[in-house]
């Protein structure tokens, strides 16, 4: 019984979450972001496509990173009859680790500073047999190793950013989600095992989500000395292509009381790779609507962190050469 008071405990605070409070935050508080380069992964849809629009009406620089080249290009073409400005479209399949070590050179052949990333690009509930390039249980591949390499590979881009930007700092924002409270690591479901098919694929997209907290909270850890800001979030139940794996009853259900409009999803990390304030919480989880809070404490502790950050090194060394 004590057990499961204890993870019930540990996965109260995503259900305080699921109605925030009114935004004290909008748009309309970004600062001019001339001069900042930015990339939004999975910017042509829902949370990033919002994201990117923000970016450009405050005149950030904005690639817009994406597997489809057609899908992009019809986003970058709607943001800027929105806009007036035009994003660059970037391709990138984190789902394919040797496309992401390509991504990541061709950005840096063009650009030599990163002022914000924003790992926002993911897969959710897709079916269980769904595996990655590099055999990777494909949640956990594309919405977390893929991440990490795409990250480690532009860290040159981002200690050069943070030296130029007006704040001396560049930051990755990575979106995580109100799942990160639902599950731990499972060591051995990482890649195809008997032991991932006895999860479901919702447990995997929730374990996915936990580690992206994990992961920031060591960026934010092992490079602030280089000005590098690291801030996880849960951006909010929110209405996107995210739900495209979701049995159409649950999505309906899903959408009539539960789900918000991307635009709003998109305030905490618009909040957490624009604002001044946002420099405080390095290494911290943001949830809704652009509030600090506080994710499951496994998120916290050290020797989890260093473990999971040694085996995702070990996964991605064949492409860090």
């Amino acid at each position: 019984m004590g057990n499961t008071l204890s993870e019930f405990q540990k996965k109260l605070p995503a259900l305080g979450q699921i109605y925030p409070p009114k935004s004290k935050f909008s748009v309309d508080q970004i600062p001019d972001l001339t001069g900042r380069v930015v990339i939004v992964t999975g910017g042509n849809t829902g949370l990033g496509y919002e994201t990117v629009k923000a970016l450009l009406q405050h005149n950030a620089k904005v690639y817009l990173a994406a597997r489809s080249k057609e899908k992009a290009e019809k986003a970058i073409s709607s943001l800027k009859e929105a806009t007036g400005k035009e994003a660059i479209f970037h391709e990138l399949d984190l789902s394919d680790l040797a496309a992401v070590k390509k991504s990541a050179g061709d950005f840096l052949s063009k650009e030599k500073e990163l002022h914000v990333l924003y790992n926002n690009a993911g897969v959710m509930w897709p079916p269980i047999e769904m595996l990655t390039k590099d055999g990777h249980d494909l949640q956990f591949g594309t919405n977390v190793v893929g991440p990490f390499l795409f990250t480690e590979l532009l860290m040159p881009a981002l200690f050069e950013g943070a030296k130029t930007s007006p704040d001396q700092h560049a930051r990755v924002i990575v979106v995580s989600s109100s799942g990160a409270y639902a599950e731990t690591l499972h060591w051995g479901t990482f890649k195809d095992s008997p032991e991932r098919r006895k999860l479901s694929t919702q447990s995997l997209y929730y374990q996915s989500k936990h580690a992206n907290v994990i992961v920031a909270r060591q960026i934010a850890k092992r490079y602030a000395d280089k000005g590098i800001v690291a801030i996880s979030l849960n951006p909010g139940n929110i209405t996107t292509d995210l739900q495209r794996y979701v049995p159409p009853l649950a999505s309906k259900i899903m959408s009539t009381i539960l789900l918000y409009p991307a635009p709003q999803g998109a305030l905490t990390q618009l909040f957490a790779g624009t604002m001044p304030e946002a420099l405080n919480y390095n290494g911290e989880y943001m949830i809704p609507w652009a509030r600090l809070g506080k994710c499951r404490p496994e998120c916290y502790n050290d020797e989890i962190g260093e473990w999971l950050w040694k085996w995702l090194e070990d996964e991605v060394k064949p492409y860090r050469t």
